[in-house]
């Protein structure tokens, strides 16, 4: 069944007034994605792609229930807040998803990560931290280029970090306060340079969030 961009595009118009428009907005009916319109957080979906199973959309579909909830990095490679109501669309039973930018949700950002080092916890202020970074299934951060581990995984860090901290990698959070520059490396992938030196690569995933973070 075909649906045009003008009918889909009613359902959108109608959340205008209501959803920030850093918003990402899709419609899935059946098993599939007819709808996708990109906001700050980008999951790069695909009209005609298949719905993930266990998301936001899935669950819809199948319960047909309002639902909504956070979303692990699992299904899209980024964590996401979501939620999802049951519509119709000529008759037949879909999902009309908002995604929203988790720093839009309400959390009391950090002033200070107590990291470890050896057998010494140390309290260090948030604005002094240049980057996060997930390695071997463990949380380290970084400043004046020492590493301190924390319990704290990437994707809660994410929600309660102020918004100076940018999310570019499934591995890596950086302070944009630390950025000296940023290039591109011999695959046309962007790379962010520190002032330290310290060279971070950014995702697929995340580009189009960086990029309108950043502003180029």
């Amino acid at each position: 069944m075909e649906f045009s961009k003008e009918q889909l595009e009613q359902y959108t118009a109608l959340l205008e007034d209501w959803i920030p428009k850093e918003a990402t907005i899709a419609i899935a009916v059946w098993d599939k994605y007819i709808y996708y319109a990109a906001g700050e957080r980008d999951l790069q979906i695909r009209v005609g792609q298949q719905v993930e199973k266990g998301s936001i959309a899935d669950i819809v579909l199948q319960n047909g229930n309002r639902t909504e909830g956070i979303m692990d990095d699992t299904l899209f490679h980024a964590p996401y807040y979501g939620t999802g109501y049951p519509i119709h669309i000529q008759g037949e039973r879909g999902a009309l998803i908002v995604i929203m930018p988790l720093k839009l949700q309400s959390h009391t950002p950090f002033r200070f990560l107590t990291g470890k080092q050896e057998e010494e916890w140390r309290p260090i202020p948030i604005e002094k931290i240049s980057y996060m970074e997930s390695l071997q299934k463990k949380t380290w951060f970084y400043a004046n280029k020492e590493p301190y581990k924390t319990n704290i995984p990437l994707k809660e860090l994410q929600l309660r970090l102020p918004d100076s901290f940018l999310r570019i990698h499934r591995s890596y959070i950086v302070n944009v306060s630390f950025i000296d520059r940023i290039i591109r490396d011999f695959s046309s992938n962007l790379l962010i340079l520190l002032h330290d030196g310290t060279e971070l690569p950014v995702s697929q995933t995340y580009t189009s969030e960086v990029r309108n973070a950043l502003g180029f």
